[in-house]
């Protein structure tokens, strides 16, 4: 029996972009029809054979099939997918992918602190001594030393009464704004802001706007009209954004939401550790007080080489979000391998603020040479993420996997985590890169990028 015909082969690329786009046109399209004629009266009503296979089956669902369709145009177009790949050892400045030595730029151990001896020798005396989990949420199962200890140690971080540990730091901003806010209240955040915010924002049932990015004046305009019709209201900054790597001008951010009587809330979950002489955070880079913000979030999966989140601020917020956040009150305690962990990569970046200078140091080169060989770096501070942007998402993944083939490892990140035309590479430095690295790996991403004349 002879096999089907491929209906792409032989076609030109920009042929087999419009073939496949047609497809998963028509597949939305037939999922949105047997929707339509089944909903009457913002009611659904089935009859004949019943309910249609699109929603009996995982299948069928529309994302799903979305997903099938970029899988077959990668598949046609012989482009290696370049995500999940497995690290064999500690992904550090370096890395061991399929055998291979590479330059990683695909981690966020800034610091170089995962995998640090004295980390790794407080998880495992943890573990020795209390195990490798609580096992139920800590009201249940109640306290171990590490976990309090790095609370403590987390809200003097950040010049303030209290911090509570979550398990996940994404997990960390559904719940807190999810639980703390709800449909008479208005969120406002910045239009790059993080999923997990966004996911928080739409659990608590508030009404939510979005402010043109880094743009505190068009904040103070929303906030001018609309601050009278809602009870409460918070603000949503981030202190570095992951996708671009710049950050707000924190003090107009507190100004406005001092004038305006609102709630300020910062994700520092890729500011810890960077900004600040001694990695403190945006506070300390713009020298403002603890308490001039009224929410802090961090992660522990960055910098601090571990797992989870937090919220910092004072003893009544932190109160109310340990005994009534169900993300905190029906969720299993962090364990305590994890929290001393954290906490010792804590007291590391504090007695060695040498290396937040050298990250720093790293950052601003890379960012130099990349502007030099004429690489789009977009809005990057030079500070911890550097994007190259290159356009297309077909683009991103191509030259990401012909870095990987030179020894330099970077993720592409792609469409619908940007917007298409939007798509980049992301580098992400490290206090353990070396100039040598830095300048390879530059000079590297110049070539390849001129190598490969794709449409965008």
């Amino acid at each position: 029996m002879s096999k089907p015909k491929n209906r792409l082969f032989g076609l030109t690329a920009q042929a087999k972009g419009h073939l496949i786009q047609q497809m998963l046109n028509n597949r939305l399209a037939s999922a949105d029809r047997s929707a339509a004629a089944s909903k009457k009266s913002g009611r659904f009503s089935f009859s004949g054979s019943g309910v249609p296979d699109e929603f009996t089956r995982f299948d069928k669902f529309p994302a799903y099939q979305q997903l099938l369709v970029h899988q077959l145009a990668a598949d046609n177009l012989k482009i290696t997918n370049p995500f999940f790949r497995v690290h064999e050892g500690i992904a550090g400045a370096k890395t061991v992918i399929d055998g291979r030595e590479q330059i990683n730029f695909a981690s966020y151990n800034y610091l170089g602190l995962c995998g640090h001896p004295e980390v790794s020798g407080a998880a495992k005396q943890a573990i020795e001594q209390y195990g490798t989990s609580v096992s139920a949420s800590r009201p249940v199962a109640g306290e171990r030393p590490p976990q309090r200890e790095l609370e403590k140690a987390l809200a003097e971080l950040h010049g303030v009464d209290d911090c509570v540990v979550f398990v996940s730091g994404h997990a960390t901003n559904v719940t807190t704004i999810g639980y703390l806010f709800g449909p008479n209240d208005l969120i406002l955040h910045d239009a790059l802001i993080h999923n997990s915010v966004i996911q928080g924002i739409q659990l608590s049932g508030a009404h939510r706007m979005t402010f043109a990015h880094n743009d505190w004046q068009a904040l103070d305009e929303i906030l001018t009209r609309s601050r009278n019709e809602f009870e409460r209201v918070l603000i949503v900054i981030e202190g570095i954004y992951s996708m671009d790597g710049d950050f707000p001008e924190l003090r107009q951010f507190v100004e406005v939401k001092k004038r305006h009587k609102s709630f300020l809330m910062v994700d520092e979950a890729h500011s810890q550790g960077v900004l600040g002489e001694t990695g403190r955070g945006i506070g300390e880079h713009f020298g403002v007080c603890g308490s001039d913000v009224d929410i802090w979030m961090g992660t522990l999966s960055k910098t601090l080489a571990s797992c989870g989140g937090y919220i910092a601020g004072e003893s009544a917020l932190v109160e109310h979000l340990k005994f009534a956040a169900p993300g905190f009150l029906y969720s299993v305690g962090i364990s305590p391998p994890l929290a001393a962990a954290a906490l010792a990569a804590l007291n590391i970046m504090q007695c060695e603020p040498e290396r937040v200078k050298r990250l720093r140091q790293r950052g601003e080169l890379f960012l130099a040479l990349a502007k030099k060989s004429g690489i789009k770096t977009g809005h990057s501070a030079g500070y911890s993420v550097i994007p190259a942007l290159t356009g297309s998402s077909i683009k991103a993944v191509k030259l990401a996997n012909a870095l990987l083939e030179r020894g330099v490892h970077v993720q592409p990140i792609v469409y619908p985590a940007v917007e298409e035309g939007m798509a980049r590479l992301r580098f992400f430095m490290s206090s353990a890169h070396t100039e040598k690295q830095i300048r390879y790996a530059v000079d590297v991403l110049a070539k390849e990028s001129k190598k490969l004349e794709l449409p965008a």
